[in-house]
């Protein structure tokens, strides 16, 4: 019996010991993180409830060129507030707000255990009182720290305030897209009404746009936005706020948008500032207008100006007519970005812009690439993966890929020719020649690296040339396009560098993710065939001396035109084409995009225009050099590119503009005579083939807060 006493009781002194100890660590532990949280809690200021100062953009040299959060607020009593108006945002956004301190236990279990379900964030746990403190006194910044300082100061305000006050602070703050701040401003905006006259079914829709404003915008997206008001209807029938039939006929009430006079104030550079701000709203959501926040950007100021002032001239386009909208077509896009840090230069999404926050071609419009994509899903690969180079040789003739028979824009086949000369001429047959030696689960896997998705399944070989099902972004090519500028390094494109509160904190420094796409001498080849292509291919409207790379791409019908390019340390794309893709006539890309793409670079880089010795037919001239100039960024783009091995090929001639997919009567006339057929070459000596990159997509990397 002693001997189980004894061991009874030590038992229970190790259980007692073992207790006591985590019961110590876990209160030092707490008062450690109590301390670490209030040491920097910021001072109780009730005058931060009421709408403040507005946030700066600033350009990369630190000048500023957009104040945001001045234009569209309209404060609204407390009186005002129906209960129709209160009950839609606490069913929407904080069902137990009554019934709460401040943060609410049960709401937050419910957000863990329902984002564990889905395996992703579909519901926060944030009550109006955490996010009215988190708006009016800490910023936009997301961490465990911030978020404890979050619950401190919700029960600050819950002792200093009632309920329906702090409801009404919180919906005179709310962003609710639009350029619309708080309930007043919204009801006005989407309705012209006052708050007091709102029906139940517009109520329910401002509140459902707080979640994602910008998606649910019911003037851009109707659908998404009826969709969310009945969600939210659903959430006021299920708290019992209406009945059964006041729901069904608010669910079948439509949209009645009634656009009210709100004050403009136009941003320079609008579609880079709308840019900013989609970015800013993704990432922070409402709170990044207001509270006197530094947003320093990327913009190029000079280079932006050039470009919106180009896009502003009607000879730099094809024939051009107002649709069906109004709208001024065909459109065009344009994006300049550093290639060694991402860093998005200049941004023009449009030929006009007519309203904030407008469709973004550059961002947004999704299109088909044509033979600018080739570099990217078929030359790539076979470098990469094959081993291939510049001089190595393919034979361009007719051949079938089951239903699939490529063509050349001429109907003839050139016999044996380099990959160089071949991309440089934009042979098609070659492109879907390497994209069926290479395969497309690989290629697939090298685009992915370059930040674009292809579905094998969907696209098949005619990718090749550019025809995708889901298309690209003028973005997402100069993306892509930098990678080959800068040796085979993927970097995300980014707009903003840092992010300061008033007292000097920062919020966020950028980190964009970067990563190795390829080998570096996969990128270097590229590089020189790029060259060769501007030189005496179809990009030769391009040129500037021997400074560009770059890639022309017009699809069928001309209905999309693209150059994709560069000079050391910038990467541009011009696209071009109407809206809803209609055929161009006589209009290439390698004829107004690389026109207009120069037009912009050498006013950039202030090389003023001088006639450009034309080409040699029988060989490529490596001795005009253009003159060194101080470039934009305060180094010197001048220095001729060096030639790769295997540059100097016969060259035949080319005509300016010339395109690789139309008939030989469609294109424009000729001033050179028509080349013979080149002569076939013994193919280099082959690299050994790599080991090829990991397939899917590269590993995720998340910036910092």
């Amino acid at each position: 019996m002693k001997i189980k006493d004894r061991k009874r009781f030590n038992l229970r002194l190790t259980v007692l010991l073992f207790g006591g100890g985590l019961f110590l660590f876990i209160l030092a532990a707490t008062g450690w993180l109590t301390y670490t949280v209030l040491r920097d809690l910021p001072p109780w200021q009730p005058g931060n409830l009421q709408i403040d100062t507005p946030s700066t953009l600033c350009a990369a040299d630190g000048t500023p060129f957009a104040t945001l959060g001045t234009r569209n607020y309209l404060p609204v009593a407390q009186e005002e507030l129906t209960s129709t108006v209160k009950q839609a945002f606490i069913a929407a956004e904080d069902r137990r707000f009554y019934r709460h301190w401040g943060f609410d236990i049960v709401g937050i279990l419910r957000a863990v255990w329902s984002n564990f379900l889905h395996g992703r964030i579909v519901q926060g746990g944030s009550t109006i009182t955490q996010q009215l403190a988190k708006n009016a006194f800490l910023g936009p910044s997301r961490t465990l720290k911030r978020k404890v300082q979050e619950v401190f100061l919700a029960v600050q305000l819950e002792r200093h305030y009632t309920k329906d006050e702090i409801l009404t602070f919180y919906l005179n703050r709310v962003y609710f897209g639009e350029g619309a701040w708080g309930i007043g401003a919204a009801a006005r905006t989407y309705f012209n009404k006052r708050v007091s006259d709102l029906t139940l079914g517009e109520a329910a829709l401002l509140a459902g746009l707080v979640q994602v404003p910008s998606y649910y915008d019911p003037f851009r997206n109707p659908e998404a936005a009826v969709a969310r008001r009945n969600t939210v209807l659903k959430q006021m029938l299920a708290c019992r706020f209406i009945t059964p039939e006041q729901y069904r006929q608010a669910e079948e009430e439509p949209l009645h948008l009634h656009r009210g006079a709100t004050p403009q104030k136009e941003y320079l550079y609008p579609d880079f500032t709308d840019y900013v701000i989609t970015t800013l709203e993704r990432k922070y959501g409402q709170s990044y207008l207001l509270g006197g926040l530094k947003i320093y950007t990327t913009l190029d100021t000079r280079l932006q100006q050039i470009a919106e002032e180009e896009f502003r001239k009607r000879e730099n386009f094809p024939s051009s007519a107002r649709d069906a909208n109004g709208l001024l077509q065909p459109q065009a896009a344009v994006v300049f970005l550093d290639p060694f840090s991402g860093a998005v230069r200049a941004l023009v999404g449009g030929r006009e812009h007519l309203v904030r926050r407008q469709f973004n071609r550059a961002v947004q419009a999704r299109r088909q690439p044509g033979s600018a994509f080739k570099p990217i899903i078929a030359y790539g690969p076979a470098v990469e993966f094959l081993g291939m180079r510049p001089q190595t040789t393919v034979r361009d003739e007719p051949v079938r890929f089951g239903s699939f028979v490529p063509r050349n824009y001429d109907g003839r086949y050139r016999g044996t020719i380099t990959l160089q000369d071949a991309l440089a001429h934009s042979v098609n047959v070659a492109a879907v020649k390497l994209l069926n030696q290479v395969g497309l689960k690989r290629a697939a896997a090298f685009a992915r690296r370059l930040g674009i998705e292809i579905d094998p399944a969907r696209d098949g070989l005619s990718a090749a040339l550019g025809g995708l099902h889901s298309g690209v972004t003028p973005l997402e090519m100069a993306a892509a396009y930098a990678a080959f500028a800068n040796g085979g390094e993927y970097i995300e494109p980014v707009v903003i560098t840092r992010v300061v509160q008033p007292d000097g904190t920062v919020v966020e420094e950028a980190a964009p993710v970067r990563y190795r796409a390829m080998r570096r001498q996969t990128a270097d080849a590229i590089a020189a065939m790029l060259r060769a292509a501007v030189r005496y291919g179809t990009g030769t409207e391009a040129r500037i001396g021997t400074l560009v790379a770059g890639k022309t791409g017009t699809t069928d019908e001309g209905k999309d035109l693209w150059f994709c390019g560069w000079v050391p340390k910038l990467v541009g794309v011009v696209w071009m084409g109407w809206d809803q893709p209609r055929p161009m006539p006589r209009a290439y890309g390698g004829k107004y995009c690389a026109r207009l793409w120069r037009k912009i670079v050498r006013r950039a880089l202030g090389i003023k225009e001088t006639p450009v010795p034309p080409v040699p037919e029988s060989t490529v001239s490596r001795t005009h050099k253009e003159e060194s100039v101080p470039s934009v960024y305060g180094s010197t783009y001048g220095e001729e590119a060096t030639p790769e091995k295997g540059e100097e090929t016969p060259v035949p001639g080319k005509t300016p503009g010339f395109d690789e997919h139309l008939l030989p009567e469609q294109q424009p006339p000729a001033n050179q005579p028509s080349p013979g057929e080149p002569s076939p070459e013994a193919p280099p000596e082959r690299q050994a083939p790599v080991s090829p990159l990991p397939e899917g997509p590269p590993p995720a990397v998340s910036p910092s807060p």
